[in-house]
């Protein structure tokens, strides 16, 4: 018992590990956008959007002190290279050099691998997000056996509040929810004894995601990993919740820049680290592979054919038919990706997906929201319509009538075989 004791702890450690390792270079690419460092670039008659120069990159790195010398900030650079978060435009080099190549987020351009426990964090840091945000959050100081826990939720609440905001449609899907959390390490009970149940047993979220991440912490595997949650020598872990109330001015719950929050930006799936839902492209976020799965190619080419515009999606003549489609959202989210602007369309659509099962396609246009006219916004705002919203989602989409033309003469030749 002893031994599946520590392999659980071991595990727990990892992935919350990589939950860092996502967070930093979120906050990273957040900053490097701000400093323009990520923009449009053109190379061998092509253009390749939202890219960063790699010898960039690394005067910017020093020039912050986020590494003392390049060869360290080369090791960071490589360090999110190896979990999915940054590749070569081109997939040409698996290496980060210390030189003139252009390099992008995966965030950026929608390449980001998306399994279960990406899914599974981008939900827990969605609700995260909405807790620390809410007036009247539910995190609040509990005390237990005479401990008492900053930021702790009796776990009924947490189902009430689940309920209350349309993130779940009964009380037994939120403890399956919360348990697939606890099991990855983005909840816990607060003295580590007990599963999560639908009582006044208090949990805590493990992981404070607002917290400013260094990046020189992703190179200290060491010190960050393996030491189990609640021990008193991991009390500056990053991953660990402070029992008793903070110093004061010590603002380790608070984000240096709290308007600077790690935006899901172009995944349209529920998340926890977005469906959990998000990202500028690829399966709603950017987050790290969680897995060692072979690297997906770049290909941020859209789906679409040709540019459409609003006047001429909604022409009298235009050849696209409107259709109404009812998600309903499983426990880590819808499984569609947004992109463009005025309008957006569909990217891409997960397979196994609640949005796939509905009827979600590729190079569909979008055009309401739970009622409201979306053709005039761009995807970082459509996403986030979505994803603040209630789990049940009715999209209107407009699709062109040249797939059901084309669709028929498929069949047709079918038969006539």
């Amino acid at each position: 018992m002893e031994n599946v004791g520590n392999y659980v702890k071991k595990k727990a450690a990892e992935r919350q590990y990589k939950a860092e390792v996502m967070i930093a270079g979120e906050q990273l690419r957040l900053r490097l956008h701000d400093g323009k460092l990520i923009k449009d670039r053109r190379c061998y008659l092509r253009t390749y959007p939202n890219c960063f120069v790699a010898k960039e990159a690394i005067d910017w790195l020093i020039a912050h002190k986020e590494a003392p010398d390049r060869e360290t900030a080369v090791r960071l650079m490589q360090h999110l290279m190896a979990h999915d978060i940054v590749h070569h435009v081109c997939d040409r080099h698996s290496e980060y050099k210390d030189a003139k190549l252009l390099y992008r987020f995966r965030k950026d351009d929608g390449t980001s691998p998306f399994n279960t426990e990406v899914k599974v964090f981008m939900r827990g840091q969605s609700l995260y997000e909405r807790l620390v945000a809410g007036k009247d959050s539910i995190m609040k100081e509990h005390e237990e056996k005479g401990v008492k826990y900053q930021r702790a939720f009796p776990g009924f609440e947490m189902i009430d509040w689940l309920l209350h905001n349309g993130e779940i449609p009964n009380r037994r899907e939120g403890v399956d929810l919360c348990r697939t959390l606890l099991d990855h390490g983005i909840v816990q009970h607060v003295a580590l004894r007990h599963h999560f149940f639908d009582s006044g047993l208090l949990y805590q979220f493990c992981i404070n995601f607002r917290r400013r991440r260094r990046l020189a912490e992703l190179l200290s595997e060491s010190e960050n990993r393996g030491a189990p949650l609640g021990q008193e020598e991991a009390s500056d872990s990053p991953f660990t919740l402070r029992k008793t109330a903070p110093e004061e001015g010590n603002t380790s719950f608070l984000s240096v820049q709290p308007n600077k929050e790690i935006k899901l930006v172009s995944a349209v799936r529920r998340s926890s680290t977005t469906s959990l839902s998000g990202g500028a492209g690829g399966y709603f976020s950017i987050p790290p592979s969680f897995n060692n799965a072979a690297p997906v190619k770049c290909n941020p080419k859209s789906v679409l054919k040709k540019k459409v515009t609003i006047e001429e999606l909604m022409d009298a003549g235009a050849p696209y038919m409107r259709k109404s489609i009812t998600i309903v959202g499983d426990a880590v989210g819808w499984g569609f990706v947004v992109r463009g602007e005025s309008p957006c369309h569909v990217q891409a659509v997960d397979p196994g997906s609640p949005a796939a099962a509905a009827g979600i396609k590729a190079g569909q246009f979008v055009f309401q929201v739970n009622g409201v006219c979306v053709l005039d916004l761009d995807y970082k705002t459509l996403s986030r319509l979505i994803m603040t919203g209630p789990r049940i989602l009715v999209v209107e989409v407009m699709e062109s009538l040249e797939f059901y033309t084309t669709q028929f003469r498929n069949n047709h030749k079918t038969l006539n075989l």
